[in-house]
């Protein structure tokens, strides 16, 4: 009997060593996936920041570009409400859409391409994307290793146990979307304006 005891106490030990790993592995591969959403969320900010000024000075120049405008701020007021992962990440994928649409419309006013601070914005913005495509494969990378981590055996019943879910990656709808936004200032790119004549609200001001 002493030797039957003695197998379930080392067994018993076993699998408290195992559980404790894989919990300590969870709990460390989560926290690298939430280390990196910070670094994403910096450089967002940073976006945040430049598209004001930007919308001005296309304001400056095509004033009545109205809806193009209009959208690029709406899309970035949404994308600056917090929110779960999945939620920002579709309010991102709509900036990077709107941000393009004002890009190409840019092409049709030479003036604003010649203008010095709508050429240092562009080159800022496009610095910044570049960080936030760095940041994004960073952050997928980490969850692609938390997410095997969740679902592999036998570390995904410990995970389904203490509440571990896998997290949602950083995706962009339209696969050609994962380039950085390139403001292009080649002749032949086209866009359209509508002609109208309406003033830009007032939605500039960031109300964080």
């Amino acid at each position: 009997m002493f030797p039957s005891m003695l197998a379930i106490i080392i067994g018993a030990v076993v699998v408290a060593l195992l559980v404790i790993g894989v919990y300590n592995s969870l709990v460390g591969k989560r926290q690298e996936v939430q280390e990196s959403w910070s670094a994403i969320e910096t450089e967002l900010r940073r976006r945040y920041d430049l598209i004001p000024n930007l919308v001005e000075t296309v304001k400056g120049y095509a004033g009545h570009e109205h809806d193009t405008l209009k959208d690029v701020i709406a899309a970035r007021n949404a994308a600056v409400t917090q929110g779960p992962i999945d939620q920002q990440v579709a309010s991102q994928n709509n900036l990077t859409a709107a941000l393009g649409r004002l890009m190409v419309l840019s092409e049709n006013y030479p003036q604003l391409k010649a203008n010095e601070n709508f050429m240092q914005l562009q080159n800022e913005l496009n610095e910044t994307e570049t960080r936030i495509s760095q940041a994004r494969r960073f952050y997928n990378a980490n969850v692609k290793e938390f997410n095997t981590l969740c679902q592999s055996f036998p570390s995904v019943l410990i995970a389904s146990s203490f509440g571990f879910r896998p997290q949602p990656y950083f995706g962009i709808d339209n696969a050609a979307a994962y380039e950085p936004v390139q403001v292009s200032f080649n002749k032949g790119t086209t866009g359209t304006a509508d002609g109208a004549t309406i003033k830009l609200p007032e939605t500039q001001q960031d109300k964080r």
